[in-house]
């Protein structure tokens, strides 16, 4: 199993909503049954509660489950459960470094790094600025390049 993590600060905003939109997307690729994804916050704020009203509204409009959505907080053990540990900004990698002492064999990737078109590879976070629709459209544009990476990196 390829496992998945996406990380932002409180993990109720842009972690959550990368993690659905990246279930949805290996769902329609057919890959849910070898890919499988989560997320986790830095901080510990937000433990046990459900994403933001605004994640939820936008992945509602797009037609995206929610369903099992819950904050977490980034633990150790998280560097050696998952391959792949996906940052929302650069804050978060410094923080994930920190936060992971030893990290396995996971790569930290900062997901809009993997975007060439985007200047700022920060993903903005909605609580603070509201704009729940810049940040889904920098997720899905985010999220499409991370499958291609993995396909690669894995020769799926």
């Amino acid at each position: 199993m390829i496992r998945v993590l996406f990380v932002c600060l409180g993990n109720i905003c842009r972690s959550p909503m990368a993690e659905a939109m990246f279930r949805d997307l290996v769902k329609r690729e057919k890959l849910d049954d070898i890919i499988e994804v989560d997320s986790a916050g830095t901080g510990h704020w937000h433990i046990g509660k459900p994403p933001h009203e605004g994640t939820l509204s936008i992945l509602k409009k797009y037609k995206v489950s929610s369903e099992g959505l819950k904050a977490r907080q980034l633990k150790i053990e998280d560097g050696a459960d998952f391959q792949y540990i996906v940052a929302m900004d650069s804050d978060n990698v410094k923080n994930i470094h920190k936060k992971l002492t030893s990290k396995g064999n996971a790569q930290v990737i900062q997901l809009l790094d993997l975007v060439q078109e985007v200047t700022n590879k920060d993903v903005p976070d909605p609580y603070f600025t509201g704009d729940f629709e810049e940040v889904y459209e920098l997720i899905a544009k985010g999220n499409q390049a991370l499958l291609q990476f993995i396909k690669q990196d894995q020769q799926l």
